[in-house]
């Protein structure tokens, strides 16, 4: 169950006065868990959106993070799609394997202004749902198979945790295998449209 209900959610970003496009996204999010029935945790915390910093805040492995990126899939000269993968935290995305499931020429990080648009979300912010019909979701089984899986709730400074399964159920992705075995040399920790 959520630790505060939805009313609270939307006094704290009253008061706080968070009248922003990712704040909006936020009470979508919330208002599709409370509507849904699906049981969640909120955690507050100092703003970050780093995978690795944002886990170490929260009390987490990272492997439990939900890692949300935005790319540009060339599937041909004329079709370009975009396409929010979602891998654990500790893990990169093997841009082949897009690639190879979408038949692509090309698979690359778009843009922070395109993934922001379609995400509807600042960078550090991105969640592992997606509200815009331009945006494909697609997430890795090792994400959707957590007891615990932990993402920043479109803000900096929140974070929800809610289960794999439930997650699944909810924001319906398409489960292929998309994360890289290990988080080495050309990661997406590099300068990209990334969250957890």
């Amino acid at each position: 169950m959520p630790e505060q209900d939805t009313a609270d959610h939307a006094a704290y970003d009253h008061d706080h006065d968070h009248d922003t496009a990712d704040h909006d996204t936020y009470g979508r999010l919330i208002t599709l868990l409370d509507t849904a029935s699906i049981p969640y945790e909120l955690i507050d915390h100092e703003p970050e959106g780093g995978t690795e910093a944002v886990s170490a805040l929260r009390g987490h492995p990272e492997s439990e993070a939900a890692k949300c990126i935005v790319l540009r899939v060339k599937v041909d000269r004329k079709t370009t799609r975009h396409v929010l993968a979602v891998v654990p935290g500790d893990r990169r995305v093997d841009l082949d394997a897009i690639r190879t499931l979408y038949s692509a020429r090309y698979a690359g990080f778009t843009d922070a202004a395109t993934a922001e648009r379609l995400a509807r979300a600042v960078p550090g912010t991105v969640l592992p749902f997606s509200f815009d019909p331009g945006l494909e979701l697609v997430a890795d089984p090792d994400v959707v198979g957590r007891p615990r899986l932990y993402f920043n709730a479109a803000r900096l400074d929140r974070s929800l945790v809610i289960s794999g399964p439930d997650y699944a159920r909810l924001a319906q992705p398409r489960v292929e295998r998309i994360a890289s075995p290990d988080s080495g040399p050309g990661s997406s920790r590099s300068p990209s449209p990334v969250s957890a």
